[in-house]
């Protein structure tokens, strides 16, 4: 894979985090945990896509590699809202 090839999914993975994020309503952090939380999101989305047997419904492929876009965002937002669930502090 090229430099080039990294850099394209590191942002596609940024972008996903991010609109995750949003989704959820939670910040996890700045622009290298939406990085983590894109890449995480993937793995979290593509595990609920095959274990329910969902179509992958827009992947980019960049060098050979897929990623899933839709995915990637749905499961950036399940997991900024588990942890916002778990570390938001409650009110009395």
């Amino acid at each position: 894979m090229s430099v080039l090839g990294i850099i394209i999914l590191v942002l596609i993975a940024a972008v996903c985090g991010i609109a995750g994020q949003m989704l959820a309503g939670y910040s996890l952090g700045g622009l290298l945990i939406s990085i983590l939380v894109g890449f995480v999101g993937a793995w979290i989305g593509l595990w609920i896509a095959d274990n329910f047997d969902l179509p992958k419904l827009y992947s980019i492929t960049v060098d050979g590699r897929t990623f899933p876009v839709v995915w990637a965002i749905i499961g950036s937002a399940i997991l900024a809202a588990v942890v916002g669930l778990v570390t938001s502090p409650r009110r009395a």
